[in-house]
Order: structure tokens, then C-alpha cells, then sequence
């Protein structure tokens, strides 16, 4: 990055209003240890080839348990992207990722299916009971 003085603060800016960072396709790319050091992040994007190598048995989990492990120290979440059969959630649940994403889980959808989808999520509140401040509950 040609402005690393200028990107850090940008993206301290975002994280004060409650913005999380995520580097994406870690593990592939230009992603950099570098970065974890530097930059202000708070998720690891486990890129798709990972996934799908490991689940198919191409590849020896050691690399991808290693980024987990590696986000779990740093404490930051993990995310297995493109995770699309239950074998691969399988073999991710095993190694302790945080978080999986891919069409398993639901295709793309625009931004008001998405507030339904997590809407849809979130547990089912009972209706508020109001009393009067030294009513007893009976």
C-alpha cells in the first residue's frame, strides 16, 4: 500500500464508529502477516481455495488450522469463505473457525432479504410486562 500512514488512520477512523476490518482472501494473494501487525483488523477471511482443498482432501489441513490458530492469537474472528457442502463445514467446525460464509448457508441477496434473514435469526422476545416501581410481582 503506497499510504500506509494514510490507510491506518482511515481505517482507525471506521473502527472508532464501529466498523469491523477484515482482510480478505487471507492466505492468498497479496495478504501479509505485515498486515495483522499494522493495520487495525478484527477478522481473517480464510480464502475459498483453502476450503475446498481441504475438504476434498487435496490439501493437508495444517495451513488452514494454522491461520485459525494464528487469528485465535491474535484474537481475531476467522471466517472459511465459499463454504458451499457440509463436508467443508465439517472439516471448518473441526478446526475451531469462528465463522463460515457461502451458499450452504444462503446465494447473495439483496439488502432487505439480508435484514429478514437476520431479522428471522434473532430470538423471539416476549412482550415487555411494566409495572410501577415498588409493585409487587405476583
Amino acid at each position: 500500500m503506497p499510504d500506509t500512514a494514510t490507510t491506518i488512520a482511515t481505517l482507525e477512523r471506521l473502527k472508532r464508529l464501529g466498523v469491523r476490518i477484515a482482510v480478505d482472501d487471507f492466505g492468498t494473494g497479496y495478504s501479509s502477516l505485515a498486515y495483522l501487525h499494522r493495520f487495525p483488523v478484527d477478522v481473517l477471511k480464510i480464502d475459498r481455495s483453502f476450503v475446498t482443498s481441504v475438504a476434498a482432501g487435496r490439501q493437508n489441513p495444517a495451513l488452514a488450522r494454522a491461520i485459525v490458530e494464528l487469528g485465535r492469537s491474535l484474537d481475531l474472528l476467522t471466517v472459511a469463505e465459499g463454504i458451499e457442502h457440509e463436508v467443508e463445514l465439517a472439516q471448518f467446525r473441526a478446526l475451531d473457525c469462528t465463522l463460515g460464509q457461502g451458499y450452504l448457508f444462503s446465494e447473495p441477496v439483496d439488502a432487505p432479504t439480508a435484514t429478514q434473514l437476520l431479522a428471522d435469526q434473532l430470538p423471539r422476545r416476549r412482550p415487555a410486562v411494566h409495572r410501577r416501581v415498588g409493585q409487587v410481582a405476583g
